[in-house]
């Protein structure tokens, strides 16, 4: 190979990226990294390398190596903004379809990341990691109602808990048929879609609050 051909291969490595592609860049390497080994075995030096950047650029960006794993979390849980967040069309079968579809979707971008950081796995009992996936669940349980097509129902207390229980579901069940492969994701499917119907079609009517009701 001549120096010309060494040349070129190497240029879009040497390629300055604006400072949020670089953020991007090593966010990136840190999600593959915390989802291939556990959190105390995770290098900032070693991820610097595979980011191909300055180790200080890491400190720059995202602070010490705590820091940069709670924006990982964030990054995991973050889902689309509510005005995002459109109703699946169709029958009420093929829109629990669609979005069961699309849990399980954001579940597999991720996959063995995702797991880990939303069953507390990494530093702890950290109470900030805690607090970040708190925020993320009541999220995603407006998320929820909004797709099932009920979201004047956020306000209720009983049916977001009812929500986040369904969350949790999701949650164990991601588990299994990521990390486990004691289920595979046709079953896992069929789990969370025979389950989200049986809470719209009948437990959310059971508690659903009665006009005039206060929650």
């Amino acid at each position: 190979m001549s120096p010309l051909d060494t040349d070129t291969a190497d240029a879009p490595r040497r390629r300055r990226l604006e400072p949020d592609e670089r953020r991007a860049q090593i966010l990136a390497c840190a999600i593959d990294m915390f989802g291939e080994r556990p959190y105390a075995a995770v290098s900032t030096a070693e991820l610097a390398q595979r980011a191909g950047v300055a180790r200080g650029l890491i400190n720059h960006y995202f602070g010490n190596k705590r820091d940069l794993y709670l924006a990982v979390v964030r990054r995991m849980v973050t889902l689309p903004r509510p005005e995002k967040v459109s109703l699946p069309e169709g029958t009420p079968s093929e829109r629990v379809d669609a979005i069961v579809g699309w849990l399980l979707d954001t579940i597999a971008e991720h996959g063995t990341t995702w797991v880990k950081v939303t069953s507390h796995e990494g530093v702890g009992d950290d109470p900030e990691v805690q607090q970040i996936l708190d925020q993320a669940d009541d999220a995603a349980a407006e998320r929820m109602l909004v797709m099932i097509g009920r979201p004047e129902l956020a306000h209720s207390a009983q049916l977001r808990a009812l929500v986040l229980a369904y969350a949790g579901l999701v949650k164990v069940a991601g588990r299994e048929w990521i990390t486990r492969g004691t289920l595979t994701r046709d079953q896992v499917h069929r789990l969370l879609a025979d389950t989200l119907r049986t809470v719209i079609t009948e437990t959310i009517p059971a508690v659903e609050p009665r006009p005039g009701a206060v929650d």
